[in-house]
């Protein structure tokens, strides 16, 4: 069991937990991810590593999109198992010092603002400098803004105009794309998708972090595979990262919708589950 330090929604859909674990901060490298576990019957959630304190709590941001992600949203106190840092390091922080001169323009849309923030943190403290875009329906499903305006020149763009400019990451990345040598992308598959598609047209080297759905965390169920350069990949050890302009962005979309009926029941019967226990 993990103790659970915080565990609180910070906008509509989305949750920030905290939870006291100091051998994943020991090894972690940003760009990778662990694997939590509400209680012991759960699902294995992947969720990147958004920051950590020097009281050895690592913090993550993840959205309610289904029933193990709402069940983890219940959690107060504390967790079955945290595992990590699982995947492969960000290229770019990996290899920091060839990155000293270029010109680096990061993509985040919606909660791929988490693994964004770290990226940017760790380069920052090499020296590295680099924008953001960041992109959301409206003004109050952007996150985290304080602390990434911290470290970096940070355009915002907004779906209604509430905040930034009125538009889509796309719409925000071409009016200065010329100007960069990098872009990382990290947020839904249909925005990276689209992303790619630009960034392809001005030949910008573009890497983005997959996220297919994903059970064991170590290339053994072959769950989170997704091709690229058509070869197919394990996203959990070859990954998250890839270069954008060879994955199959069709296929990946395909993939996550694969169990999206069975989700729906299993929300459905999550409800009914809560409702009745209330009722007592």
């Amino acid at each position: 069991m993990k103790k659970v330090v915080i565990n609180e929604k910070i906008s509509e859909n989305s949750y920030l937990i905290g939870i006291e674990d100091k051998e994943i901060i020991k090894n972690f490298i940003p760009g990778q991810f662990c694997v939590i576990m509400a209680k012991e019957s759960s699902e294995r959630i992947p969720l990147t590593i958004y920051d950590y304190d020097d009281k050895g709590i690592v913090y993550l941001i993840y959205q309610v999109i289904g029933a193990s992600t709402k069940e983890l949203s219940m959690i107060k106190d504390s967790i079955y198992s945290l595992s990590g840092p699982m995947g492969r390091p960000s290229e770019i922080c990996m290899n920091y010092k060839e990155y000293l001169d270029k010109k680096i323009i990061y993509v985040a849309g919606g909660v791929g603002i988490a693994p964004v923030y770290p990226q940017v943190k760790y380069l920052k403290s090499k020296g590295v400098s680099c924008d953001i875009i960041y992109g959301a329906r409206n003004k109050d499903l952007l996150l985290i803004r304080d602390k990434i305006e911290e470290l970096a020149n940070v355009t915002y763009a907004t779906d209604d105009g509430s905040f930034g400019i009125k538009g889509n990451v796309c719409d925000a990345l071409k009016k200065n794309i010329k100007k960069y040598d990098y872009c990382v992308a990290i947020g839904p598959v249909i925005m990276m998708k689209f992303v790619c598609e630009l960034t392809k047209k001005y030949h910008l080297k573009t890497i983005v972090s997959m996220n297919p759905i994903m059970v064991d965390g170590s290339g053994m169920c072959g769950a989170c595979r997704c091709m690229v350069d058509g070869k197919m990949k394990f996203a959990c050890i070859e990954g998250p990262e890839f270069d954008g302009h060879l994955v199959d962005f069709d296929s990946a979309l395909k993939r996550l919708n694969i169990y999206k009926e069975e989700e729906k029941e299993k929300m459905i019967l999550m409800d009914k589950k809560m409702e009745a226990n209330n009722g007592r």
